[in-house]
């Protein structure tokens, strides 16, 4: 059994902030926490892409770089494959159906993309959680807490 923290945008766009700020120091040393006591951190490309369009935007390139370095530091990267893209079209349609839609009926819908990956990503004995600044929508498809809340 493995413990599975996947980063949302959120957290993963704070942790390519320049270090010295508090936030980003308090996320890094969690960061650093978490998989020192054995916990596999892994970027979905969804929210890999969210964070890198916005560095990208700004003209941030060390914000880049610290992604990439992220990447190349915690070892797991969650692809987007045709499996993660029918099992969120599964998970958008039965939220749908039960009245609890996280995004307009025409948005692409990046939350439930990305726990599609974190879903798909899991064995069947592994505890998965998705540290987030949006609980709201992400836990109607995984276990999902603000990062602060989930012990390292």
């Amino acid at each position: 059994m493995a413990r599975i923290i996947v980063l949302d945008s959120g957290p993963l766009g704070e942790a390519c902030r320049k270090r010295g700020h508090p936030d980003v120091e308090r996320l890094t040393l969690w960061l650093q926490h978490a998989k020192a006591n054995g916990a596999i951190v892994a970027i979905p490309e969804m929210a890999d892409y969210e964070v890198r369009r916005g560095l990208f935007l700004s003209g941030a390139i060390e914000g880049i770089k610290r992604l990439d370095d992220l990447r190349e530091e915690f070892g797991f990267y969650i692809p987007i494959s045709t499996a993660a893209m029918r099992k969120a079209a599964e998970l958008w349609a039965d939220a749908r159906r039960k009245g609890i839609a996280t995004a307009d009926d025409k948005a692409i819908d990046a939350d439930v993309i990305l726990a599609a990956q974190a879903l798909l990503f899991t064995g069947l004995t592994d505890e998965l959680v998705v540290a987030t600044y949006n609980e709201g929508h992400l836990s109607r498809y995984v276990q999902a807490h603000h990062w602060d809340n989930i012990t390292p």
